[in-house]
C-alpha cells in the first residue's frame, strides 16, 4: 500500500488533487559509518525519521509531503577516504536555491530540510534565500530534537550508539555483528578551545578516526533505537502539523 504523504510512492493524480502544505526534504550523506554500518546510513535514517514523523502529521490533519532525499553531503574533510562523495556548500545551496523555485511556482510555501549529517549546515544557505523567495524554510537536525542523553549510555558523535541503534531498528538487515566494529576512538585536539568546543575547525577525519566512526556503538541495541526514533518523530511530527497551520508572515507573540 503507498503511502500519500511520501512524494516517490505517489502517483500524478494523488499530488494532483492534494493540497499540500509543508514538503519535508531529508539530506543525507554517502560516507563510511566505522566498520558495522553502511555507506548509505544518513540517508537510510533521514527516510526513516522523516516518513514515520510525516505519517503522524498526516493522520492529525496536515497535508505534508516528503521529497526524495538528497544522498550526498560535505565531505571536505573525509576526501582521502575511498568513495566518500562529496558536494561543497556552494553546490548544496544552488541544489536548494533550485528546488525552492520550483516549490515556490507550485505554491508549496513551506519546506523543512530534514538533515542527517553532522557536515551539511544550512543555516546560511537559508538566509541568502529569505530575500528571494516567498517560500519559509527552515532546517531540522533530526537527532537533536530530543536529547539522547537518556536514552543512550553513549549517544556517541558519528556511528556510535544511537546511530547504530536506530540503524538496528529500522533497517537490521544492513548493520554488521557490532564485534565487527571498531571502537570509535576519537583523538582529542591539543588546542584547549578546540578541545573544549567554544572554537570551531573542521575535523581530518582519518586524523581524527581510526575507523571512521566517532563514539563505541557496542551497548546499542534495537529496542533503544526505536525508542528513540518514537520520540523524535512524535515530535517533529509535532511540529509539521503546528507549521501546517502556521500563518508563517506571522509567527512570533
Amino acid at each position: 500500500m503507498t503511502r500519500p504523504y511520501i512524494l516517490a510512492e505517489s502517483t500524478w493524480r494523488t499530488v494532483a488533487d492534494t493540497s499540500y502544505e509543508v514538503a519535508v526534504l531529508p539530506w543525507g550523506a554517502t560516507e563510511p559509518h566505522n566498520y558495522h554500518l553502511p555507506y548509505a546510513t544518513d540517508n537510510i535514517q533521514c527516510d526513516a525519521v522523516a516518513a514515520e514523523s510525516a505519517r503522524r502529521a498526516w493522520e492529525a490533519g496536515a497535508r505534508v509531503v516528503v521529497l526524495p532525499t538528497v544522498p550526498f553531503g560535505v565531505q571536505t574533510t573525509q576526501l582521502d577516504l575511498k568513495l566518500c562523495l562529496n558536494v561543497h556548500p556552494s553546490t548544496q545551496a544552488a541544489i536548494l536555491r533550485d528546488l525552492v523555485s520550483a516549490l515556490e511556482g507550485q505554491g508549496v510555501r513551506k519546506l523543512v530540510i530534514l538533515n542527517g549529517h553532522g557536515g551539511n549546515d544550512f543555516k546560511t544557505m537559508i538566509r541568502e534565500l529569505v530575500p528571494r523567495t516567498s517560500v519559509f524554510v527552515c532546517a531540522v537536525n533530526w537527532w537533536q530534537v530530543v536529547d539522547a542523553r537518556p536514552y543512550f549510555d553513549e549517544p556517541g558523535d558519528h556511528a556510535g550508539e544511537l546511530e547504530t541503534s536506530v540503524m538496528q531498528h529500522v533497517a537490521p538487515a544492513l548493520v554488521r555483528p557490532l564485534d565487527e566494529a571498531g571502537p570509535g576512538r576519537e583523538r582529542r585536539p591539543k588546542v584547549a578551545g578546540l578541545r573544549e568546543r567554544w572554537a570551531w575547525a573542521p575535523r581530518p577525519w582519518t586524523t581524527v578516526t581510526a575507523d571512521t566512526g566517532i563514539g563505541d556503538p557496542r551497548a546499542a541495541t534495537p529496542e533503544r533505537g526505536a525508542r528513540f526514533l518514537d520520540v523524535v518523530s512524535e515530535r517533529i511530527g509535532g511540529f509539521l502539523v503546528e507549521l501546517a497551520a502556521a500563518d508563517v508572515g506571522d509567527l512570533y507573540e
